[in-house]
């Protein structure tokens, strides 16, 4: 497989003695799987422009270690369309010269971080081919579970006091604030969230903490009015193919919810691709840029979430973990092989912890897929779906429960192959692609569809299928759902009261 690399990547691997730890994974996976490292002559003359001389001597140095093309593809007149209507400087330029590569199979796959190249490919329609860092992660490690040396644990709080201040993985915080050591060691007795690797390296950090309304934010330009507030003190995730951005950004929105802040908020430097790439995850998930704090090591942007009740159902990222009251209700089934793999905080009391710690990435995302056959297919972005695990052995009466709320946030119906299927599935799905080729193939004709939905809550207490039929929920053991069935507002609110749901989450 031929795969580009952009200018991105290339100045991120040279850039960095040594590299970061995320860019050795990918470039180790790479060599493992044999894929030719490409590069495009217009990514060269960009190197060689580059203003950091020790940056384009070590590319000299190391050019023979990738495929330069030695021919390049007459241009598209789809490509010409979209240089004409996104391309302004010689940056866009370029980008649309390697994106054309791409678009004209010269290439299997691009792989950069630049989100202006992404928005391109996907009106291009080779999205599917143009990937980030994680992505690209995610899908090796999904496609060879065997080859993958890089497994993690789950998420865990620490005190500061009982970890390696000098693990490597701190290196990047000390490079940016010299006084990160003092920081560190003033928080000995403080709590931060981490996940480590087998060999006990860390891999994540998270450190949250709550701000009253009287704090001061003078350093802050346009300065934040009064608010409660939650701010993400220190937040790093090595890109590694288990989405664990996504799970360290579910423990900050569950702290912004347990706590009813109104605001969330992060100061941060945005001159690496690292801390670039954690800004446009934020960006993703509803923060924007608000303004700039002024330190001794520098101007930081300054990045801010609402988090007041309130639903943005066309886009359920910006304002999650809100829903609207308004929008349709499902009950849905799904088996218990599958529940606690999709869903881990919604792990039953007979199950073990141990067997479901977060090492998939369906696990550690909060945005998941889930296949179905059922005869209701039309779902919509907003739609809230309530899913009942089935029965696990016994009486269905009392071991089928409703354990989790999530919302649609689209549906994919029109799957023309076995390949799309896969491709629409593997990320964010329970099963291997082995088992998606064989559930795509069980009924010819009636082929599976796709929800991509966000797991927003897990209900305190279960609702058993005998509540469920006492409560009106469901009228009769023959009546439970087969496929997505849509339910009442009152029998939402019954589900609600019933699992003793934290009713904040709804929003009228």
């Amino acid at each position: 497989m031929r795969v580009l690399l952009d200018t991105n990547i290339i100045i991120y691997r040279e850039a960095n003695k040594p590299p970061r730890q995320e860019i050795g994974i990918l470039f180790r996976w790479l060599d493992q799987l044999h894929h030719q490292k490409c590069i495009h002559p217009k990514t060269i003359e960009e190197i060689r422009r580059h203003k950091d001389q020790s940056v384009v001597s070590a590319f000299e140095a190391k050019i023979t270690n990738y495929h330069q093309l030695k021919t390049l593809a007459p241009e598209n007149t789809s490509v010409s369309s979209i240089r004409a209507k996104y391309d302004r400087n010689d940056n866009d330029s370029i980008d649309t010269d390697i994106l054309n590569e791409v678009f004209c199979k010269r290439v299997d796959s691009l792989i950069t971080e630049d989100r202006k190249i992404h928005k391109k490919a996907s009106e291009l329609g080779i999205l599917e081919r143009v990937f980030t860092i994680d992505s690209f992660l995610e899908k090796v490690t999904a496609e060879n579970p065997d080859l993958s040396d890089y497994k993690v644990l789950s998420v865990k709080k620490e005190l500061f006091g009982n970890l390696n201040l000098r693990d490597t993985f701190f290196d990047s915080f000390r490079e940016n604030y010299k006084e990160f050591d003092d920081w560190f060691n003033r928080k000995s007795d403080e709590i931060a969230y981490i996940c480590t690797s087998e060999t006990d390296e860390i891999v994540a950090f998270l450190y949250v903490k709550i701000e009253e309304r009287n704090e001061c934010y003078s350093d802050i330009v346009p300065a934040f009015t009064p608010a409660k507030r939650l701010k993400i003190g220190t937040f790093k995730v090595i890109s590694n193919g288990y989405k664990l951005g996504e799970r360290f950004l579910k423990i900050v929105f569950d702290n912004a919810f347990r706590f009813s802040v109104e605001e969330i908020y992060v100061t941060l430097f945005s001159y690496t691709l690292e801390q670039s790439r954690l800004i446009e995850l934020l960006c993703d998930w509803g923060f924007e840029k608000y303004g700039v704090k002024q330190t001794d090591n520098g101007e930081e942007v300054v990045l801010l979430r609402n988090f007041r009740p309130y639903v943005n159902v066309s886009n359920p990222c910006e304002s999650y973990p809100y829903l609207s009251s308004d929008s349709r209700k499902f009950l849905v089934p799904i088996y218990p092989e599958y529940h606690t793999e999709l869903f881990p905080d919604s792990i039953l009391r007979t199950e073990s912890p141990n067997d479901f710690i977060e090492n998939k990435p369906n696990r550690n995302a909060i945005s998941k897929v889930y296949i179905s056959r059922s005869f209701e297919r039309d779902l919509k972005v907003g739609d809230i779906v309530v899913f009942y695990r089935t029965a696990s052995g016994g009486s269905a009466y009392y071991t089928s429960v409703t354990t989790t709320i999530g919302v649609v946030q689209s549906s994919v119906t029109n799957i023309n192959s076995e390949e799309e299927f896969v491709e629409l599935c593997r990320k964010r799905s329970v099963f291997s692609d082995n088992e998606l080729r064989k559930y795509w193939n069980w009924r010819t004709n009636n082929r599976p569809f796709v929800v991509n939905f966000l797991y927003v809550y897990s209900f305190p207490k279960r609702m058993n299928l005998k509540s469920l039929i006492d409560t009106g929920v469901i009228q009769s053991t023959e009546a439970v759902p087969r496929g997505f069935a849509q339910i009442s507002d009152e029998q939402f609110n019954r589900i609600l009261e019933g699992s003793e749901a934290d009713g904040r989450i709804i929003i009228d």
